[in-house]
């Protein structure tokens, strides 16, 4: 069988037995100490005059399952409760957030959507298979060029809406951002419930076969949204319209 006599009459190691030494240690350290890593371990041993190599020990530690990941509370952001009052002035705080969608062939892409909680206009539907931060405030930086600048904008606490970057930003124009407390959508139910509109009347209506199919689809959608479908919230008429009202009351004022 190419099987030598002597590896077959080789008594087995008894690792355990062997290994006790270690084990015992280990353990002494883990029972008073149980946050402690392998090399705080390994330290501690050598501190105490044990003379295991590294190697050994590490061998030891895993077999003992004390290298598993242990689960901690995740911390959360602490926030202020950001109150959803009655919005009837425009151009006074935006709401910001993305939504996630597939295309056909299974590759995802996001859409950076913005509204204008005074009369519920869409400003904007971004797109794109990533929109990292400085996506984020260039198409910010469009908006303002043409809807002039708000005083506030209400976002989540993503990663791109809680970012240095971002926050610098809005700083340095004096605009101030309103984050909610997590878990806590609600507190920004406008755009939450225009999300649900653009789930359910353009995303799921539609199998997009590319980026551009969706930038296409998009702005005609928003245009249906914005010029054509009537807003209940609104009493029935379209934000263009509220837009509308609410300009000829400020001139007439």
């Amino acid at each position: 069988m190419g099987f030598s006599r002597s590896a077959l009459y080789k008594p087995k190691t008894d690792w355990a037995a062997k290994d006790a030494p270690v084990i015992d240690a280990l353990n002494e350290i883990i029972e008073q100490r149980p946050r402690w890593g392998f090399w705080k371990c390994f330290t501690r041993m050598r501190k105490d005059g044990k003379t295991w190599n590294h190697k050994k020990v590490h061998r030891v530690y895993c077999d003992m399952k004390l290298n598993l990941q242990r689960r901690t509370k995740k911390r959360l952001i602490s926030r202020e409760r950001q109150p959803l009052g009655i919005a009837t002035d425009i151009n006074v705080i935006w709401a910001l957030d993305f939504m996630r969608d597939t295309l056909y062939d299974g590759r995802p892409f996001r859409t950076l959507n913005v509204i204008d909680e005074g009369n519920r206009e869409a400003l904007r539907i971004e797109c794109g298979t990533s929109i990292p931060s400085a996506i984020l405030l260039r198409t910010t930086n469009q908006l303002i060029e043409v809807y002039g600048m708000p005083k506030a904008i209400r976002v989540d606490n993503g990663p791109e809406l809680i970012s240095g970057t971002l926050l610098s930003w809005a700083e340095k124009r004096g605009i101030a951002i309103q984050h909610i407390q997590p878990g806590k959508p609600q507190q920004n139910a406008y755009i939450e419930r225009y999300n649900r509109t653009v789930r359910h009347e353009w995303l799921g209506q539609y199998l997009f076969r590319t980026i551009e199919e969706v930038k296409d689809t998009a702005t005609e959608w928003l245009w249906t949204y914005n010029h054509e479908r009537p807003n209940m919230a609104l009493g029935g008429i379209t934000p263009a319209q509220k837009l509308r009202r609410q300009m000829e009351v400020q001139s007439s004022g």
